[in-house]
């Protein structure tokens, strides 16, 4: 009975119709993935039905959620094991076949690539100013409450405090300094706005919390847009409340307290990424063609200097030259300030080279394929001349 099961789900698995099916359905995803950008956006219309196992749908007025379609990675995944197995059970191993092989590899690799991405792609920007030299990149959909100690005048001492800490709530330590935190509320998305007389009496009772008002909204959807998101908070030292402050990366005045003769200056900024490395912008250049408006070349001159390799170099990005290094590529994405700020979209990949392969492998496969066929068919075509 097991051997009988055994063989069904094996030839089930190697089955064409279930190849032609996977494929129907990413068609299908493609196209849902492509209406839904119009409302989600692009990274959440992929994250929802490309890089998902399933498509949940939220049952209304409960707290439910029903898988009503595979999502494009459980797709991906049933095709890369159809391929592997139909290869495995039908292609001879034999030189005629070599090409089969090839482009059957060249699939899979391109199936573990997007897996590969989906998994450990990390995107972020540096935004740099001619004359500025920076140390980190920054994750501008991500945020962290800094805690910065500005005691000493020459070095500050940054304690960075993730977002997911601020959206659980509760209390928590800061590492490497005598303050704890309690977080008595979180919005990912809200308007900021004076308050007014009629308004009711804000939870914050120091920094500038006390004069805003701040209105819970959706989060926002769109590629272009950013959170506003803020917390109360309230940080406490040696068994003492240092009161509850309004955190948020929309106000831009800087809040800080003094705990035994420590100055701590509060502010929730995106997500950093510091680098074993710095860049300098030397210049930028935004360069249009003669007499128009039309945009002929966006190009950063950055001065990299990495004290511990003991380089310093100057490296030219400019629209479709980035700069790799250190797994990272560095691409022009944006620009501001007229022409003094450069926008640098920094990728760190390390699967960026699997669909190059998997081209060059499906495109090598296909020769061969081809090569072999016309020898066969060229013979049997001798083969009757000669008869």
């Amino acid at each position: 009975m097991k051997t009988r099961i055994s063989s069904l789900l094996w030839d089930a698995l190697t089955s064409l119709k279930l190849s032609i099916v996977c494929l129907a359905m990413l068609m299908v995803l493609v196209v849902a993935c492509t209406l839904a950008q119009v409302s989600l956006g692009t990274l959440a219309a992929v994250n929802l039905f490309i890089r998902s196992f399933f498509i949940w749908w939220a049952v209304p007025g409960t707290g439910w959620s029903i898988a009503v379609f595979p999502g494009g990675a459980m797709v991906g995944l049933v095709l890369a094991l159809n391929l592997v197995a139909a290869q495995a059970k039908r292609l001879e191993l034999s030189w005629k076949k070599a090409g089969l092989w090839i482009i059957h590899a060249g699939l899979i690799l391109l199936f573990a690539g997007e897996f590969v991405t989906s998994a450990f792609q990390v995107e972020t920007r540096l935004a740099i100013e001619e004359g500025q030299t920076l140390d980190y990149v920054e994750s501008p959909r991500d945020l962290e409450l800094a805690v910065v100690d500005t005691t000493d005048p020459h070095q500050d001492d940054v304690h960075a405090i993730p977002e997911s800490l601020l959206v659980r709530g509760g209390s928590f330590d800061v590492p490497g300094t005598p303050l704890s935190f309690t977080v008595k509320r979180f919005f990912r998305n809200a308007d900021f706005s004076t308050r007014g007389p009629t308004d009711p009496p804000s939870p914050a009772t120091t920094g500038v919390g006390p004069g805003v008002t701040v209105r819970e909204l959706p989060p926002v959807t769109s590629d272009e847009e950013i959170n506003r998101s803020g917390a109360y908070v309230e940080p406490v030292a040696g068994g003492r409340s240092y009161g509850t402050w309004l955190v948020s990366n929309a106000l831009g005045a800087p809040q800080a307290f003094v705990h035994e003769g420590r100055k701590y200056v509060l502010a929730m900024r995106p997500r950093r990424y510091y680098l074993p490395y710095s860049l300098t912008l030397k210049e930028f250049r935004h360069d249009v063609y003669p007499g128009t408006d039309i945009p002929k070349n966006f190009s950063s001159l950055v001065r990299l200097t990495n004290p511990e390799q003991r380089e310093e170099r100057d490296v030219l990005i400019y629209m479709n030259q980035p700069l790799r290094y250190d797994g990272k590529a560095f691409y022009q994405a944006s620009f501001g300030k007229g022409d003094t700020l450069s926008v640098l979209q920094v990728v760190e990949n390390p699967g960026w080279l699997l669909p190059y392969i998997s081209c060059v492998l499906v495109t090598s496969g296909l020769l061969v394929h081809f090569a072999f066929s016309l020898g066969r068919s060229l013979k049997r075509r001798h083969a009757a001349l000669e008869a």
